[in-house]
C-alpha cells in the first residue's frame, strides 16, 4: 500500500483549467482554428497556450503582431469559449476534493475572466470558491506570479504558506515565482517538476488541524 505525501499549508490556490476542470476539447477546436488561420502549426500552438491568458498566447506565437490586435482577439476568443462548453468536465475527484475544502482558506487563481469560469465551472458541476481571482483582476498573465501573489494577499496568508495546485508550464512557473510550493495536477505538469504530481484529484485529502494549519494527503 502507497504511504501518502503529507504536505502542510495555510490556504491553497487552485488553478481552473487542467486542474479542477477538463476543457482540452474546447481548447484544442478553438486554438487550433485560430492556428490555421493565422498559418501557425497547431500542434506548436498548442504547446503555448496552456495556462496563459490569450494575449498572452499570442504575443508568444506572433511576436511582431500589435498588442491592441491580441487582446482583440482575446476579447472574441473568450466569448467564443464561454458560449462552447461541449466536452467540459470535471476533473476526476474534483467535486469531493471541493466539498473537503469548505471552510478552510483556499481560492480560485485562473487565466480564465469571470464569465469564462463562472460557465466551466458550472458546467463541470463545480462550485465556485468565495475567493477569485480571474483575468480582470491582474494586468500579468501566468507565468507571471501576480494572480497567485494576489490570491494569497486577499486570504491573509503568506505566500511561502500557501500550496499551488496546477497543471500548465506558465502556472507551475507562476507558482514558483510566488515562492510558493507546487502540486501538479495531470500528465502536462510532469514535464515541468512541481514539488508533488498526482494524474488527477482523486488520492488527494485535505484536512484542517489545530492553529489554522492544513495537511495535504497526495497519493
Amino acid at each position: 500500500m502507497t504511504v501518502p505525501t503529507v504536505l502542510t499549508a495555510r490556504a491553497l490556490l487552485l488553478d481552473m483549467d487542467g486542474t479542477l476542470v477538463n476543457s482540452d476539447v474546447v481548447v484544442e477546436r478553438i486554438w487550433r482554428r485560430w492556428a490555421d488561420q493565422h498559418g501557425l502549426d497547431g500542434d506548436e500552438v498548442m504547446k503555448v497556450v496552456h495556462g496563459r491568458q490569450g494575449y498572452a498566447s499570442m504575443a508568444v506565437l506572433l511576436p511582431d503582431r500589435p498588442v491592441e490586435q491580441n487582446y482583440a482577439d482575446n476579447a472574441r476568443m473568450l466569448a467564443e469559449e464561454t458560449a462552447d462548453l461541449d466536452g467540459v468536465v470535471a476533473i476526476p475527484g474534483a467535486v469531493e476534493f471541493l466539498a473537503s475544502l469548505r471552510g478552510l482558506p483556499h481560492a480560485l487563481v485562473t487565466s480564465a475572466d469571470v464569465a469564462l469560469s463562472t460557465a466551466r465551472m458550472a458546467a463541470a458541476g463545480l462550485a465556485l470558491p468565495d475567493v477569485r481571482v480571474t483575468a480582470e483582476s491582474v494586468g500579468a498573465s501566468k507565468p507571471d506570479p501576480e494572480g497567485f501573489l494576489k490570491g494569497a494577499a486577499e486570504l491573509g496568508v503568506d505566500p511561502a504558506d500557501c500550496l499551488v495546485f496546477e497543471d500548465s508550464g506558465a502556472g507551475i512557473l507562476a507558482g514558483r515565482s510566488a515562492g510558493m510550493r507546487v502540486v501538479g495536477v495531470g500528465p502536462r505538469a510532469h514535464y515541468h517538476r512541481p514539488d508533488v504530481v498526482v494524474a488527477d484529484l482523486t488520492g488527494v485529502r485535505v484536512e484542517g488541524v489545530a492553529g489554522g494549519e492544513l495537511r495535504v494527503y497526495v497519493g
